[in-house]
């Protein structure tokens, strides 16, 4: 092997290394200037570039108490960016409220025609954006679990104590917990519109989004105008509950019997997954299978339409003697799951939201017996005895009537928000709501990557009009074809790392024969 070829092979491993680092997320701080006052909006004229077109913007900084009920509390900045729309005399802003909770707030890039209207407004999420990030370490090593399966006793004690000992961190740094409430986070919206000067808003809320919207509808009524929330979470939906799963299992798999390609591959795709659920394979050629992160990366995939195919590929591949698919959803969880949050924030959110203290998450939510069952709620949720939670007024975990102009937008195989709940639960309080379900569609990204025009339709009637129009929406069927296969990746990415592994094993082997010779011949010249 020539020299080139050395090297060729050593700049694919260099290549690989840095891709790896330039795609871990990054995270930026916004400081506190000296002499701030809670209130204080610093803010000057910028640029943002979105879809080919650049946008005329104000990028600022605001600043707000830590806790807004302690008179001593230290003060935080959070970003804030105002896009301005194209027209002359635009109507009411639209504030965006995006998912999570443990994500970034300042990521949305509305569509032209939404700006068409309206200036849109974003403010970072306190934890997450900001000066203060609670970044929890601890619970990024320990949420890959230990023993071979992350949803065993022994890995939820395990990430217990890590939470326990990140919350005690964050103490001692002075982080005040008890200000990492939705309606803290409401609060920060509000001082945003008042600092801003607009007399009323709108809203548009994606997920764990619709949970700030519903609580600034309580607190601030006056301050909104409409709120369109897409995937709607009404209280105590944080955790995901084994049986309603199962139930949207058993959904995909009527949809996968009335299609006359899926129905080739099983009798019954609810029976195929759980059946692999309870005899999983231990491993794959050398790549071990933790069966419980399988079900995690499982559920995730499961909330779009276009993920959960290649889920169901995978337990098709694996019933039929292939669990390749499987050790690669494994293998992709110990490279997601620790940095998919900012998991301080998340903890500090969803517990104050929803934890109930008296309820047994562990044993409530562990269900050998389940077709898929609630893997994410009881990797989360039973492990968060020792998190110490600042429950938020009891007045805003619970639904409460309102006046304001209402758009209710769920999609019928949403695993993340089902439709019911925002139908049976939270419509009703509505006086002047609407609820949309869209066939087939999943969560938040379906809404923008399907039917685009019957979504812009849809949201531009209800902000000019307050009745939505939906209209335009055709029913999209199911298509069980996976956009990627796992088994075929799993077999690509092991022939590539075993080519991987002998270059470099050729590569050292080189260096060191070139080594020794150059040694002998120096000990010959002498």
């Amino acid at each position: 092997m020539n020299d080139k070829i050395f090297l060729i092979i050593a700049l694919i491993i260099v290549l690989a290394a840095a891709g790896w680092l330039i795609l871990r997320p990054k995270g930026s701080k916004v400081e506190v200037p000296a002499g701030s006052q809670s209130g204080d909006l610093m803010i000057e004229p910028c640029e943002i570039k979105m879809n080919g077109t650049r946008y005329k913007a104000d990028c600022g900084t605001l600043i707000v108490a830590e806790n807004r009920n302690n008179a001593t509390s230290r003060l935080i900045a959070l970003p804030i960016t105002r896009i301005h729309s194209a027209a002359e005399n635009p109507v009411e802003p639209i504030f965006h409220f995006a998912g999570g909770p443990g994500q970034s707030n300042m990521g949305f890039k509305p569509p032209d025609w939404l700006l068409a209207n309206h200036d849109i407004v974003l403010v970072g999420y306190r934890g997450v954006d900001g000066s203060s990030k609670l970044d929890c370490p601890e619970v990024s090593a320990a949420i890959t679990g230990v023993g071979g399966d992350v949803l065993s006793t022994d890995s939820l004690d395990n990430l217990s104590i890590a939470m326990s000992a990140c919350s005690k961190r964050f103490i001692a740094e002075g982080v005040d917990l008890n200000g990492y409430t939705i309606p803290e986070v409401v609060e920060d919206m509000e001082a945003a519109r008042k600092a801003l000067g607009y007399k009323q808003i709108n809203l548009l809320s994606e997920s764990y989004g619709t949970r700030v919207a519903q609580i600034y509808a309580v607190m601030h009524s006056d301050s909104v105008k409409r709120s369109a929330m897409i995937a709607v979470n009404p209280p105590g939906h944080f955790v995901w509950k084994p049986e309603i799963v199962d139930e949207q299992v058993r959904y995909y798999a009527e949809l996968c019997h009335q299609d006359t390609k899926c129905n080739k591959s099983t009798s019954d795709l609810a029976t195929t997954i759980r059946d692999v659920n309870q005899s999983m394979a231990k491993r794959w050629l050398f790549l071990p299978i933790d069966p419980g992160k399988v079900k995690v990366v499982a559920f995730s995939l499961l909330f779009h339409r276009n993920t959960a195919p290649i889920i169901f590929d995978a337990y098709l591949s694996a019933e039929a003697g292939d669990p390749s698919g499987l050790a690669i959803m494994s293998l992709a969880y110990d490279f997601i799951m620790p940095n998919m949050m900012t998991w301080g924030e998340f903890l500090a959110i969803g517990y104050s939201s929803d934890f109930d203290p008296n309820f047994n998450y562990r044993e409530e939510l562990t269900t050998p017996g389940a077709i898929l069952g609630s893997p994410m709620s009881l990797l989360l949720w039973g492990s968060a005895a020792n998190f110490p939670v600042a429950v938020m007024p009891e007045e805003y975990r619970h639904v409460h009537p309102t006046d304001i102009e209402t758009l209710l937008v769920s999609g019928s195989i949403d695993f993340a928000t089902p439709a019911e709940f925002a139908e049976t639960e939270l419509l009703p309080s509505l006086r002047n709501g609407q609820h949309i379900v869209i066939s087939e569609q999943g969560h938040t990204n379906d809404f923008w990557s399907f039917q685009h025009a019957a979504a812009e339709r849809l949201l531009t009637s209800f902000y000019t009009t307050g009745k939505a129009d939906d209209s335009l929406y055709t029913h999209l069927s199911m298509d069980f074809k996976p956009v990627m296969r796992f088994p075929v990746l799993a077999k690509i990415l092991t022939f590539t790392g075993l080519l991987l592994f002998v270059g470099l094993g050729l590569l050292i082997n080189h260096f060191i024969r070139r080594h020794k010779a150059a040694r002998v011949s120096r000990s010959r010249e002498n």
